[in-house]
């Protein structure tokens, strides 16, 4: 199965609704807030963890069983409970409202698939085998992890601090492209991971204020 790969972002004023209330849907939900996603969770019990967010105000609950309505305001929803049946029902309405769906494990009642994701700040790399081998997606996940450490977190909140210092500089186009692919083959990245401020304003005042277009002609 093709998949189209999309990134949804502004999910604070969108209902987002999780059925189950175990560990999964813990994990879920959890995945969710780190988005600042509304969520609500569905479920007559809860785990420890689920609770302490309810307790907090971060998740909003109905604590009772899923009911064929619960997903009238949804935007998005997760099946995520241990029954069949009731699996079966949330995804049956949540087609019919034409609504984003995914039933954990059940790669057959899905539209959409969460992959196996590296943050990084506002760097996002998504890992998917569209469902065939989680174990896989894992383990090039932990290979991601390891190659971009957090020191990409502050790079990426680097070159969007320049973007508009770079326009301002080079109007042209082909200037600016030259330009960020010389900032980001550079070793900025490297000096950030060693805490070499110093040299980073160096480097990236090298780059910018010192570029010789002609060479690149």
């Amino acid at each position: 199965m093709k998949s189209y790969p999309i990134f949804l972002v502004k999910l604070q004023d969108k209902c987002c609704i999780l059925v189950g209330g175990g560990d999964v849907a813990e994990r879920k939900v959890h995945s969710l807030l780190e988005v600042e996603a509304r969520v609500t969770v569905i479920s007559p019990s809860l785990t420890v963890g689920l609770q302490q967010l309810v307790e907090e105000g971060r998740v909003e609950l109905v604590l009772r069983e899923y009911q064929r309505g619960d997903l009238a305001e949804a935007f998005l929803v997760i099946g995520a409970t241990d029954d069949a049946d009731t699996n079966e029902q949330v995804w049956q309405e949540a087609v019919e409202r034409g609504l984003l769906v995914n039933i954990v494990d059940d790669l057959a009642r899905c539209n959409f698939i969460v992959p196996s994701l590296v943050r990084r700040g506002n760097l996002c790399l998504a890992i998917s085998t569209g469902g065939k081998s989680p174990a896989l997606a894992k383990r090039l996940r932990e290979r991601l992890e390891a190659e971009f450490g957090p020191e990409y977190a502050e790079f990426v909140a680097l070159l969007g601090d320049l973007r508009e210092r770079v326009k301002a500089k080079y109007p042209e186009s082909k200037e600016r492209v030259a330009i960020w692919y010389r900032l980001v083959d550079s070793d900025i990245v490297e000096l950030i991971r060693q805490g070499r401020d110093d040299l980073v304003r160096q480097r990236v005042k090298e780059i910018i204020e010192h570029f010789d277009w002609t060479q690149c002609k």
